[in-house]
């Protein structure tokens, strides 16, 4: 995937490796994830940020564990942190790990620019390309879209998968 790649406004859309010094950031970017499912509870602030923050870190830990050799990005916007990008290349598949933006970058294109780069990717190299989506993620309707298909149900999650 390369460096830079213009998203389909004007906007400039990099991506970088992850460094100590996004923590904060990558935890802002799953929190943001959780708003509208946490909206539903009558928890106070502070529960919400405890279990958001207790999840983040067991996510995060699962992550590095299961896919070690994943490549972990921030996408910037323009110069500014947006979301998240972590992809493992494997021999068969290049399985998207999770690929989350923040509330303000979402609908511009950016998620569709970059999953359009690495279904490019996975067409070039002859593998399939591969997420966990949740059933109740409104990404998925961009999944379909783009031509991934459910091939398998795990309960909460469906694994999409793509191939040229």
């Amino acid at each position: 995937m390369s460096e830079g790649v213009a998203a389909p406004s004007t906007d400039r859309i990099f991506l970088r490796d992850v460094s100590a010094d996004d923590a904060a950031f990558l935890y802002r970017v799953y929190a943001s994830t959780r708003e509208q499912e946490l909206a539903l509870t009558n928890w106070s602030d502070e529960q919400k940020a405890q279990f958001c923050r207790m999840q983040f870190n067991a996510q995060t830990t699962d992550y590095r564990a299961n896919y070690p050799d994943a490549r972990h990005s921030v996408i910037e916007r323009n110069g500014t942190a947006a979301g998240r990008l972590y992809v493992e290349r494997g021999a068969r598949e290049i399985r998207i790990i999770d690929i989350a933006l923040l509330p303000e970058a979402r609908g511009a294109g950016i998620g569709t620019r970059l999953l359009r780069e690495l279904m490019t990717e996975a067409a070039g190299s002859g593998k399939a390309l591969t997420i966990h989506v949740e059933k109740f993620n409104p990404a998925l309707r961009l999944y379909l879209r783009l031509g991934f298909r459910a091939i398998e149900d795990k309960g909460v999650y469906l694994l999409m998968e793509w191939r040229a």
